[in-house]
């Protein structure tokens, strides 16, 4: 690529890049080529640039590729150690402005694979050593293989480093608050409304073998999205690739990240669709809907605290009004709750995008890798937040559960067998009617004695029947 130094109208400093199509202006510290500065021109939709995960996962692609390319003696070692050696940097964290594509771009990602292959093609020619964005860098590669499976790399990254450790923490939170009140009797509800007693511990132990199971939903996903189409190359055939790149790579993958990659079955599967990642979405989407009944499920028993059911208090966080002073309110599951919410429409798209392969390729790839990147990140943090600003530290009123338990009308369920349903019913309505204990009304319209109405009707003997 020929360049020279040039002025844009006189006012930013820009150099002449050429590619196919002719010259280009760059800016003059860009270590991007003209593929690129063409993409940030055409590309203007404002969605931002792709995540940092997944440009670093398309790095680790190059890196990878490089060390099978010299095993499989399509590269040699001068060029394929200059390309390592600049992906090394990259992954540190290094020149994160020189990746400016919009996520909404070229459907199959290949703005920010040349984007990627240019700036690596710089880093090598700064060390003296000639590097071409096309036949080196991208040796053995093709946008329509070298995206899907960073997708993959990046969302199986982020599952194992960040969101499986964050749902084991929270679940530990979860238990170990369980445990701790598993002898706390509320009031049960269903619809709402007042039902037969549970203690905390019980509802606590639903919320974590929720989250238990999204964690093994996300397990099975993660093999699905562990297995890559990299060698697939333009639609699935592997053509321009060396026998063995595919094994290869992926070993050298493995070993670069510590996560177990293997070739895919069918690259066509992985290229021209998008199932597993479509699966994967569902999985997150599922956790979403975990989270939001956990946030809510908070939200209500914290509500009031006088006028509400007021059951528990969430830690104080900050100021709750503007106008009303005093007022606190349950911002960490209201923050939580929106997460989930947008979760929810992320995977919507994400899955529409999913089915949009037509033929050999799927060209909605950088929203699919953007749209899961988000949602893993949003669930991670969401559980480390409930688990650390909500659930440890939620505080039980014990006399605002206490009082309305005795009273339950709902209780006298625990009498059916011995009176009816019938006459249960009659026993209920009175007791609701007039605001008595249902003890007390028990024992005028039976021949129970209020010893054994004691034992029938105590609201723990009824949360473990």
């Amino acid at each position: 690529m020929d360049s020279f130094d040039a002025s844009d109208n006189g006012n930013n400093a820009v150099r002449i890049e050429s590619d196919s199509l002719g010259d280009v202006k760059v800016p003059q510290d860009a270590l991007y080529g003209a593929q690129t500065q063409r993409a940030v021109d055409n590309f203007t939709l404002g969605g931002g640039p792709l995540p940092a995960p997944l440009i670093d996962a398309i790095v680790q692609v190059k890196h990878a590729a490089a060390r099978a390319n010299i095993e499989c003696e399509a590269l040699d070692f001068a060029r394929a150690g200059a390309i390592q050696t600049a992906c090394k940097t990259l992954l540190e964290g290094q020149h994160r402005a020189q990746f400016p594509v919009d996520i909404y771009q070229t459907g199959s990602g290949t703005s920010s694979n040349m984007n990627v292959n240019e700036v690596i093609s710089h880093l090598c020619a700064e060390a003296n050593i000639e590097v071409h964005p096309n036949d080196h860098v991208n040796c053995s590669q093709s946008s329509n293989d070298v995206f899907p499976s960073s997708i993959r790399i990046a969302c199986a990254t982020q599952i194992t480093q960040q969101l499986l450790p964050a749902l084991e923490y929270l679940q530990s939170i979860i238990t170990q608050r369980a445990q701790e009140l598993d002898q706390v009797v509320k009031t049960g509800r269903t619809h709402l409304m007042d039902a037969m007693p549970v203690t905390f511990g019980q509802v606590l132990s639903g919320w974590s073998m929720q989250i238990h199971a999204n964690s093994q939903r996300l397990e099975l996903a993660l093999n699905e999205i562990s297995a890559l189409p990299q060698g697939g190359t333009a639609v699935g055939t592997g053509i321009n690739t060396p026998e063995g790149f595919s094994q290869s790579f992926a070993r050298c993958l493995s070993e670069d990240t510590g996560i177990a990659f293997t070739p895919c079955d069918s690259a066509f599967s992985k290229i021209g669709a998008q199932d597993d990642l479509a699966a994967l979405s569902g999985a997150l989407k599922t956790l979403a809907v975990t989270v939001l009944k956990i946030s809510n499920d908070l939200r209500w028993m914290n509500s009031g605290p006088l006028a509400g059911i007021g059951e528990i208090s969430l830690p104080a966080l900050q100021p709750g009004s503007s106008i009303m002073p005093g007022k606190v309110n349950p911002v960490i599951p209201e923050a939580t709750a929106m997460a989930a919410t947008q979760v929810m429409g992320l995977d919507a798209a994400t899955t529409s995008a999913c089915g949009a392969g037509n033929f050999e390729l799927n060209v909605m790839l950088p929203l699919i890798g953007s749209n899961l990147l988000q949602s893993i990140q949003l669930m991670a943090n969401s559980a480390t937040s409930l688990a650390d600003q909500a659930i440890a530290g939620f505080s039980v009123n014990h006399d605002k559960i206490q009082r309305p338990l005795a009273k339950n009308p709902i209780l006298v369920t625990a009498l059916n067998a011995t009176i009816g349903y019938s006459k249960a019913a009659e026993i209920a309505k009175k007791a609701y009617r007039e605001q008595r204990d249902i003890l007390d009304v028990a024992e005028e319209e039976t021949e129970l004695s209020r010893e054994k109405l004691s034992e029938l009707l105590d609201p723990q003997r009824l949360t473990h029947p």
